[in-house]
């Protein structure tokens, strides 16, 4: 249910960025792209998940582990990357009104997704190809709920320290640059709401991220509690839930924020549904003459 949930969500807003032109603008143009990420992210470890407890067959190749592990940590590498261009959008359209549209045209919007996506799928995949020459020949139970890096680490019987100290260089540059870059646009972002006279204006600037602020938080602070704490016995179980959290539930909350949260969303999905509505009641009505006309065809 979760699943279908998050699936169903996530393209509902990919369909209503696509089909409604008044959403073809680049922050919408980036949730659509952050959308169809979060659907390929849930698809990534909650299939496999829920089969798991269906069927209760926990084993899993180390082919099967290791791609999941690529799918998993290069969506979550361009989602840092994603919600980094998303906050260069805010920070633009806040700090730099008079200049948005001309700085956020459709060749930068269309540079900075496409270099999201290949940043992340290009990091991860050579964590990836390092990951599949390890040799694992010591105990093989996965202490965690999918095929996560640190879990997969430790039971390998190779030495690791090459593919651990790449791990760190590639995190920095796909997770904590994109964090520093997000912060310091919301640091501009919070500076300029707040020179803003009227509380009018404040409210209205502040409504344009507030969606994405929350988005930015909830992802960035799970991950932090789960890859940043101490790895200690007391906190294993902690990081378990976090991680269930940032992998599961992020995806299946983000449309509700966006959708609940956010005017344009609302109105495009109002307008979807009266076409719906409309084109049923065409497609009703065309139906219903065709049986006259085949009733009078009969009786003479």
């Amino acid at each position: 249910m979760i699943y279908m949930a998050t699936v169903a969500g996530n393209i509902l807003i990919v369909v209503l960025v696509v089909a409604d032109q008044h959403l073809h603008t680049p922050m919408y143009f980036f949730l659509g792209n952050l959308s169809g990420l979060e659907t390929c992210y849930s698809s990534a470890i909650l299939p496999r998940m829920l089969a798991s407890l269906l069927t209760g067959d926990k084993t899993i190749s180390v082919s099967t582990c290791i791609a999941q592990f690529y799918f998993f940590a290069s969506l979550a590498a361009t989602e840092c990357c994603l919600l980094s261009a998303m906050s260069y959008d805010r920070y633009l359209a806040v700090c730099k009104p008079l200049h948005y549209a001309a700085l956020m045209n459709g060749r930068l919007c269309l540079q900075l997704a496409a270099g999201s996506w290949l940043s992340g799928c290009l990091a991860t995949l050579i964590i990836s190809s390092l990951m599949s020459q390890l040799t694992f020949c010591g105990p093989n139970e996965i202490d965690h709920f999918f095929c996560d890096f640190t879990p997969v680490i430790k039971l390998s019987c190779s030495d690791t320290n090459l593919i651990l100290v790449l791990d760190l260089l590639l995190a920095s540059l796909c997770t904590l640059f994109p964090f520093l870059l997000t912060l310091l646009s919301y640091v501009y972002i919070i500076i300029t709401i707040l020179r803003i006279p009227s509380t009018g204006g404040r409210q209205k600037a502040f409504s344009t991220c507030s969606s994405h602020l929350i988005v930015v938080t909830m992802f960035y602070g799970t991950i932090i509690i789960v890859y940043m704490l101490p790895k200690s016995d007391t906190l294993r179980d902690l990081n378990k839930m976090f991680s269930v959290f940032y992998s599961v539930l992020t995806p299946l909350i983000n449309p509700l924020i966006y959708s609940l949260r956010n005017k344009e969303v609302k109105e495009a999905l109002s307008r979807l549904i009266h076409k719906c509505v409309a084109f049923s009641r065409t497609q009703a009505s065309l139906a219903s003459t065709f049986r006259l006309k085949t009733k009078q065809d009969d009786l003479s």
